[in-house]
């Protein structure tokens, strides 16, 4: 099979731009496949971001720069959004959809940094080693063995044992932990974790409760004062999932009360956008209670698998048309097809755009040698294989489809 170029765009003429000092490991990711990147350290505000997006046609974010609808109207030339991070809450994945924006993440590539802190944070919360090491800095020592205890032998309740959760579950039963779960869904078991059916009963019968739910309408305040008057007298609570999960109001309460000893938090309803901002929250000032910026998986390892993850999704879209992974674009993976040219079709999802593109093609004498479509709810994606001679003509034909909203030609 001869070699076929993976863009039909000169690829000097491909604008890439990484906002929030996104790894270098994308960065090289990208330049080694001959295009040129502009990196940010920074977030951009949404003036900010509608300014320097008109001419870009992939973005790179992490969890602070936030993709409006009104952004999404500026980028005209904008393919896909790579969001470097678990989440892609920060982007209106409706007016990408309807755009034909293809939107990535990286669901998994951080989930060890997450696991291994959680068990960390159990540690040092169950042993009190917060209020030892402030007696320590301010002159006085605390050598004592009182409200100290050991994992081993200790009940981990994890609320969501998804990819996160269940990894978890895995590393606390090599501490010598029995571990419960809750889930929305039915979900089998890893080692001998055991799922309970109600929150309440999890949070009665646990020592350390750990929370690695999604951002979702059905998460939204989940944790409500009812269901943390539930908790283990001296039992602890951890957030590293989403700010807006629990009631901190309440969770304050339950700290003060003592029926909480300690929590772990992680993230917060609203968050400052840069480093350095003042931040406030109920939880300031309470004894053992760790409080953390929102790093659950910022290590070096996470971010660099990170990087590869994302990058690789969003060239696999750029030079395949590949959407596997996407939340926006239905999801195609096809290979090349050998003397061919490659046209990436996005339409709204109505009867008879496929019927469309076929006869205004036909009519034309122009053949289909590969054809793949996937539609959802919004929108259709059709992968189309035509003769070399013919895709400019079928280019333009397609263009002017009904319904049609974006079309490009791959190769």
């Amino acid at each position: 099979m001869e070699q076929l170029k993976t863009t039909s765009y000169p690829k000097d003429k491909i604008s890439i731009l990484l906002l929030e000092n996104i790894s270098d490991a994308a960065v090289a990711e990208f330049t080694s496949a001959g295009y040129h990147v502009r990196k940010l350290t920074g977030a951009l505000s949404e003036a900010e971001l509608i300014n320097e997006i008109k001419d870009v046609h992939l973005l790179g974010i992490r969890s602070k720069t936030h993709v409006t609808r009104k952004v999404l109207d500026a980028a005209k030339k904008l393919q896909g959004i790579g969001c470097f991070c678990i989440g892609t809450n920060q982007v209106d994945l409706k007016a990408a959809t309807q755009h034909g924006v293809a939107v990535f993440n990286a669901p998994y590539s951080n989930t060890r940094s997450v696991a291994e802190l959680v068990i960390g944070l159990s540690i040092i919360l169950i042993r009190r080693i917060i209020d030892k090491n402030i007696a320590a800095h301010n002159g006085t020592w605390m050598k004592e063995s009182t409200g100290s205890y050991e994992l081993r032998g200790k009940t981990l309740g994890i609320i969501g044992y998804g990819n996160i959760g269940s990894q978890v579950s895995v590393l606390a039963e090599g501490m010598g932990m029995n571990v419960i779960y809750y889930d929305a869904e039915t979900k089998l078991p890893l080692g001998n974790a055991v799922q309970y059916k109600s929150m309440e009963e999890l949070f009665a019968q646990s020592d350390i409760v750990s929370m690695h739910v999604p951002s979702s309408k059905t998460t939204v305040n989940m944790i409500t004062r009812e269901v943390l008057s539930h908790a283990k007298q001296g039992s602890i609570f951890i957030n590293y999932a989403r700010g807006e999960v629990v009631d901190l109001e309440a969770l304050k309460d339950i700290l003060e009360s003592g029926q909480l000893s300690g929590a772990a938090i992680d993230v917060f309803p609203v968050e400052p956008e840069k480093n350095g901002a003042a931040f406030s929250t109920p939880l300031q000032k309470l004894p053992n209670v760790i409080l953390t910026p929102h790093i659950g998986g910022s290590t070096e390892e996470a971010q660099h698998n990170i990087g590869l993850d994302v990058s690789a999704k969003m060239l696999n879209f750029l030079e395949k048309g590949a959407t596997f992974g996407s939340h926006t674009v239905p999801a195609i993976s096809v290979p090349p097809t050998e003397n061919t040219h490659r046209i990436l079709h996005v339409h709204e999802n109505v009867p008879g755009v496929l019927s469309a593109i076929n006869t205004a093609l036909s009519e034309n004498k122009i053949n289909i040698l590969g054809q793949y479509l996937k539609t959802n709810d919004q929108i259709g994606y059709v992968v189309l294989d035509v003769d070399r001679q013919l895709s400019q003509e079928a280019l333009t034909l397609l263009k002017g489809v009904k319904h049609t909203i974006k079309t490009r030609l791959l190769y």
